[in-house]
């Protein structure tokens, strides 16, 4: 088969195949129609809500366009030579003013329940600071893990872009791999203090699996939480026009289980983020969960 069919037809697949068929959970995928796979509470409802607005607009514009055919056909100067002079119908305008209200009041109601849900940050089972730095990465400190004598947390480190030779060999998506991952256990609240350096400027933490996001502002604490419902590796990047390196800013969160981030945060405590990476990588091929190199 040519490549021009193949290339055909793969586009048809993506565009008749459910959108769910084509997203995966993590991170995106070449053909991919739709949203990553929900792995949140917030991102299942923004599932949710995109899904019924696009029954809302699909049905409003198969309606108009039936409008238009029909105004088309039975009103052009051929089929209808002495056009009507009715300037006005009572009926006609508050139907138009009415029913579009009624639409935009059906939108509204899951629209605020969804941004209380997100803005809503509920009591938290552990607590996750985030740090854009100048240098175009991440720092990440887990309070909950200790704090020293002037009250820094004892775990911190630090997360840049994983080379592309690494990321290869270790069969990890360049541009969305990091060297050192995020950890936390499934079915968590956690919560983000989302910061910027004071030097730096302003970039914004995403998981679209988590459906969130939140700026790191200088100077200024935002706060921010998800609740990780699926084990895996979810990815990230920056998402404010942060600058020349603003392409090479990933994040990587490992979401497993609370045994195995149990056994993590007491290696983490005890060895570098490196040696903790490794240990917990090694946990999880063990387990099946990461594949082999």
């Amino acid at each position: 088969m040519k490549t021009s069919a193949k290339t055909a037809l793969a586009l048809l697949a993506s565009v008749l195949l459910p959108a769910t068929a084509m997203a995966a959970a993590g991170q995106a995928e070449p053909w991919q129609i739709g949203l990553q796979d929900a792995a949140s509470p917030v991102s299942e409802y923004i599932h949710w809500f995109h899904n019924m607005l696009l029954v809302i607009i699909t049905v409003i514009t198969l309606f108009v366009l039936a409008l238009l055919i029909h105004v088309m056909v039975k009103f052009n100067a051929k089929a209808n030579p002495v056009p009507s002079k009715t300037t006005h119908h009572a009926g006609l305008e508050v139907a138009w003013t009415v029913i579009p209200v009624l639409i935009l009041v059906i939108i509204a109601i899951p629209s605020f329940r969804l941004l209380y849900l997100q803005r809503d940050i509920p009591q938290a089972d552990m607590t996750l600071k985030v740090i854009g730095n100048p240098g175009w990465n991440w720092t990440y400190e887990y309070p909950d893990l200790g704090v020293d004598e002037s009250g820094a947390a004892k775990v911190s480190f630090t997360a840049s872009l994983l080379p592309e030779d690494k990321a290869k060999a270790e069969n990890k998506p360049y541009l969305l791999a990091t060297d050192v991952p995020v950890v936390v256990p499934v079915n968590k609240t956690v919560k983000l203090i989302v910061t910027s350096d004071p030097a730096g400027i302003i970039h914004a933490w995403t998981i679209q699996s988590f459906g969130m996001k939140i700026d790191a502002i200088p100077g200024r604490l935002n706060e921010d939480w998800f609740k990780a419902t699926k084990e895996g590796v979810y990815y990230g990047q920056c998402s404010e026009l942060c600058g020349k390196d603003h392409a090479f800013m990933p994040i990587e969160v490992h979401v497993v289980s609370d045994a195995d981030f149990k056994a993590w945060s007491e290696k983490v405590q005890t060895a570098s983020a490196q040696e903790a990476r490794d240990f917990l990588f090694a946990m999880l091929k063990a387990k099946g969960q990461l594949a082999s190199n």
